[in-house]
């Protein structure tokens, strides 16, 4: 079956090459495009994509608050920032509203094709280093206006080690290797992190550990 995509982006040349590059792909489809937020929101609803390719910077509503909406709404769709910019606020506070991946817009077609395959398999694209780097730079600086988005006490104590490692851009083999388990007990651990605390993918997770300070920026 094929992937489901929405491209969102106040370009109409910049929607027709995403579109041109997706549907190379047998097992990628665009669904449709939107020019704004607000019509990516309403598409998102109507057309039910899988995947959403998001510009940050659109008008009316801009990339940031339509990711806000559709992750509110409940939607299964999964959100890829677009930017033209390496790393700034509006992609750390997209991370935060819930998109999964940020990639830029000068990414290269065959990675353009794998992020979208990745997200859709459910897996967030940015590596837990990346992540640490976007947090390392704004957490101390940005503020969490919504608080902690879930209670820790929910976890065990086995649990909430392994989020900090997540948090601390270690991989499973990683994890596993540091706490003399298999990887497949690891997997499911965070497996576990992620259903209690209510969370889409790994990135969310790391988010959440600093918000709540169980890791600091620059802590290791």
């Amino acid at each position: 079956m094929s992937v489901r995509v929405l491209v969102a982006d106040d370009q109409a040349l910049v929607r027709g090459g995403f579109r041109m590059i997706l549907e190379a792909r047998a097992d990628l489809e665009v669904v449709g495009e939107a020019g704004d937020g607000r019509e990516a929101v309403a598409l998102v609803e109507r057309l039910r994509p899988e995947v959403v390719l998001m510009d940050v910077r659109m008008p009316d509503v801009d990339g940031l608050e339509a990711t806000r909406r559709i992750v509110a709404s409940g939607s299964p769709a999964r959100v890829i920032i677009l930017t033209t910019y390496d790393v700034d606020e509006a992609v750390f506070a997209a991370l935060r509203a819930g998109a999964s991946a940020f990639l830029l817009k000068d990414v290269r077609p065959a990675e353009l094709v794998e992020a979208v395959r990745v997200v859709a398999r459910g897996d967030a694209l940015l590596a837990p280093s990346v992540t640490r780097r976007l947090l390392d730079r704004f957490a101390a600086v940005l503020p969490d206006p919504a608080g902690p988005p879930a209670d820790l006490g929910r976890l065990s104590e086995r649990e909430v080690e392994v989020l900090r490692l997540v948090a601390l851009a270690l991989s499973n083999a990683e994890i596993a290797e540091r706490l003399v388990l298999t990887e497949a007990t690891v997997k499911s651990h965070v497996s576990a992190v992620l259903r209690k605390l209510g969370l889409r993918d790994r990135v969310q997770a790391v988010v959440l550990a600093y918000d709540v300070g169980l890791v600091r920026p620059r802590s290791i």
